[in-house]
């Protein structure tokens, strides 16, 4: 029963978590008003606001006035449940999995909210650096200043990225990888850049080839590290495991 309750949990928060990251960038509240459609301006009912079923049930469109509802938001809601049940099963009810449910959420909103604005917004960043110090504090790396070290590993290797491309690395990237490297460490900092690197010059590439964006043109960077985050924190050691064996 324990995976189907976090299943269940991580549907309504993955449901917040579309709220927190598209108001949070435009400076208004996360409680009011009500959540409504972005075409016609119908506040959603109890009915209307299930995560994934509502979707499902209303054929992806607006009871009121049948406009197309995007697909971010049931996707957001049901690869939450995923990785919060994902991060049970791999870590049990351990402060891992409290840490993992943290990182999982913070990225989460992160990822709407780059997708949506091309904005990643202070406001989450700090109050979730917040939440890894105190996490830290209380079950710290080994040895405990490995935080301190891949926080500002992060964030130097980012800055001089973005200082060399003259603006082709956002500040929010930079200091987003600054606080995912505090929480995991300078190894797994390392992992980190080198993946979302990887998936960064490989999702351009498709997003060309398909047309999305032209060469020269800005792409959220945000869910290649955030896809690169959560393979090093579930997968990291594996992961670097497999790269010593395969390259010496």
């Amino acid at each position: 029963m324990i995976p189907l309750f976090i299943f269940f949990y991580g549907l309504v928060c993955g449901s917040f978590f579309n709220v927190v990251g598209l108001r949070v960038p435009k400076g208004q509240s996360i409680m009011q008003p009500r959540s409504t459609c972005p075409a016609c301006s119908h506040e959603l009912g109890m009915t209307e606001l299930i995560p994934v079923l509502s979707y499902v049930l209303q054929a992806g469109k607006c009871r009121a006035c049948q406009s197309a509802i995007s697909r971010i938001y049931p996707f957001m809601e049901l690869i939450t449940a995923l990785l919060f049940v994902h991060a049970y099963f791999c870590f049990g009810l351990t402060a891992d999995f409290v840490l993992a449910l943290a990182l999982i959420s913070m990225l989460m909103i992160i990822v709407v909210s780059d997708l949506a604005y091309m904005i990643i917004p202070d406001k989450v960043l700090l109050f979730f650096f917040s939440l890894f110090l105190i996490g830290r504090m209380i079950y710290p790396l080994d040895p405990w200043w490995d935080s301190i070290v891949g926080g500002a590993a992060g964030f130097i290797v980012f800055f001089l990225i973005a200082a060399v491309s003259k603006g082709g690395m956002g500040g929010g990237d930079i200091k987003l990888f600054a606080v995912i490297g505090f929480l995991a460490g300078a190894e797994q900092t390392l992992v980190i850049f080198c993946l979302s690197c990887l998936f960064g010059a490989l999702g351009g590439m498709v997003l060309m080839i398909v047309g999305v964006i032209k060469r020269g043109e800005p792409m959220p960077f945000g869910p290649f590290i955030a896809l690169a985050a959560l393979i090093a924190f579930f997968y990291g050691e594996a992961f670097l495991a497999w790269y010593l064996r395969f390259f010496s």
